[in-house]
């Protein structure tokens, strides 16, 4: 894979393609949909929902987790995670202003 030239683009910007680039692949959509449906996970569990080998599925927590998207807390062997209300909210408010900004005579199909 290529290497994305960022330069000329506001730290703002950059984050913002990181956060949607975090959310471009169904095992991490999927992850976050278990998340948000359920306060605290354990990966043993999201393993056990997500069709993945286990070393795939801690990659894809890995790419959430360093999106912000998500946070992880050690407990004993295991470790939970949690949505980052937070990152979330500021997605929610991103498609939000994206969407205000669209109008119908704006668009031409």
């Amino acid at each position: 894979m290529g290497i994305t030239k960022t330069e000329g683009f506001s730290l703002k910007t950059i984050d913002r393609a990181d956060l949607f680039k975090a959310l471009g692949h169904p095992a991490r959509l999927s992850i976050i949909e278990m998340l948000v449906n359920t306060p605290n996970c354990i990966n043993s569990e999201i393993v056990d929902e997500i069709p993945l080998a286990q070393p795939t599925i801690s990659k894809h927590l890995a790419e959430l987790k360093n999106a912000g998207l998500i946070q992880g807390n050690i407990l004993g062997k295991n470790i939970c995670y949690c949505i980052n209300p937070k990152r979330l909210n500021q997605l929610k408010e991103l498609i939000q202003n994206f969407s205000n900004q669209i109008e119908p005579k704006n668009l031409s199909f």
